[in-house]
């Protein structure tokens, strides 16, 4: 399956989303192509019930993840997102923060709680 680029959305979020898997008959994973532009930092959320983990391929960013320091990320670096855990990420670069996001189970929208 290869997804339509032109089915790329914007998200109250303040990112870009491309869905690349999140099919009924898959409800274990879902995967889905963020970008986030230069200078925005993502809303504050939560996904309860739902791990997340953010795999890095383009630019720079600091992710802030629950409790947890914010830490520096780049293209290579995947970031493991505990159900139920606030959760942003800011590009601090001067190019399109691009990650997929790897949801388990896969992403419902009825999960996803705005903390802002």
């Amino acid at each position: 399956m290869h997804p339509d680029p032109g089915a790329e959305f914007e998200t109250p979020e303040r990112c870009r989303i491309l869905e690349a898997w999140n099919v009924p008959e898959d409800r274990d994973v879902s995967i889905a192509r963020a970008t986030v532009a230069p200078g925005v930092r993502t809303q504050l959320h939560r996904l309860r019930g739902t791990v997340e983990r953010y795999l890095v391929v383009a630019g720079r960013g600091r992710v802030e993840v629950g409790e947890r320091a914010a830490e520096a990320v780049g293209p290579g670096d995947v970031v493991v997102i505990p159900a139920g855990a606030p959760q942003r990420i800011e590009n601090v670069g001067e190019q399109d923060l691009v990650f997929y996001c790897i949801c388990s189970p896969a992403f419902e929208q009825e999960r996803y709680e705005a903390l802002e």
